[in-house]
C-alpha cells in the first residue's frame, strides 16, 4: 500500500486544484451574459438550424473506416520496429506472413467498401 500513497496523493492534489480554481472561477469572475456570449459557438459562425437534427449514415461509416485504417497504421509501426528482431531469432518469414496476411485481409475490406460505395459522397 506504501507504493500506491503518492498516486493517491497526486490524485487527491489534482481534483482539489480543480475543485478550487473552478469555484474561484464561479465566485469571482464576472457575470454579465449577454446574447452573443449565451450562443453556442461553431467556430466563428453563427448557428444555423438545430443541433439534433440527424447525420446520413454515411458518415459514420466513413469515419469507423478512417478508424479502421489509422488502427492498421499503428498495428504496422510496432511491427516495423521489433521485425530486426525477429529475423535475428529466426522468426523473420513467419512474422513476415502474418503481416502480409493482415494486410491482405484490410486490401480486401478496402475494396470491398470502394466497390460498395462507401467512399463515395453525393
Amino acid at each position: 500500500m506504501d507504493g500506491w500513497l503518492g498516486v493517491v496523493i497526486m490524485i487527491v492534489l489534482g481534483v482539489g486544484f480543480a475543485g478550487v480554481m473552478i469555484g474561484l472561477s464561479i465566485l469571482l469572475g464576472p457575470k454579465n451574459p449577454t446574447p452573443e456570449k449565451l450562443a453556442p459557438y461553431e467556430c466563428g459562425m453563427p448557428a444555423v438550424g438545430d443541433a439534433r437534427e440527424r447525420h446520413s449514415v454515411k458518415f459514420y461509416l466513413v469515419a469507423m473506416i478512417f478508424l479502421l485504417f489509422d488502427i492498421e497504421i499503428a498495428f504496422l509501426y510496432p511491427w516495423a520496429v521489433v521485425f530486426k528482431k525477429f529475423i535475428r531469432a529466426g522468426n523473420g518469414a513467419f512474422i513476415l506472413v502474418e503481416m502480409l496476411v493482415f494486410i491482405v485481409i484490410l486490401f480486401v475490406g478496402y475494396i470491398y467498401i470502394w466497390k460498395k460505395g462507401a467512399l463515395e459522397w453525393e
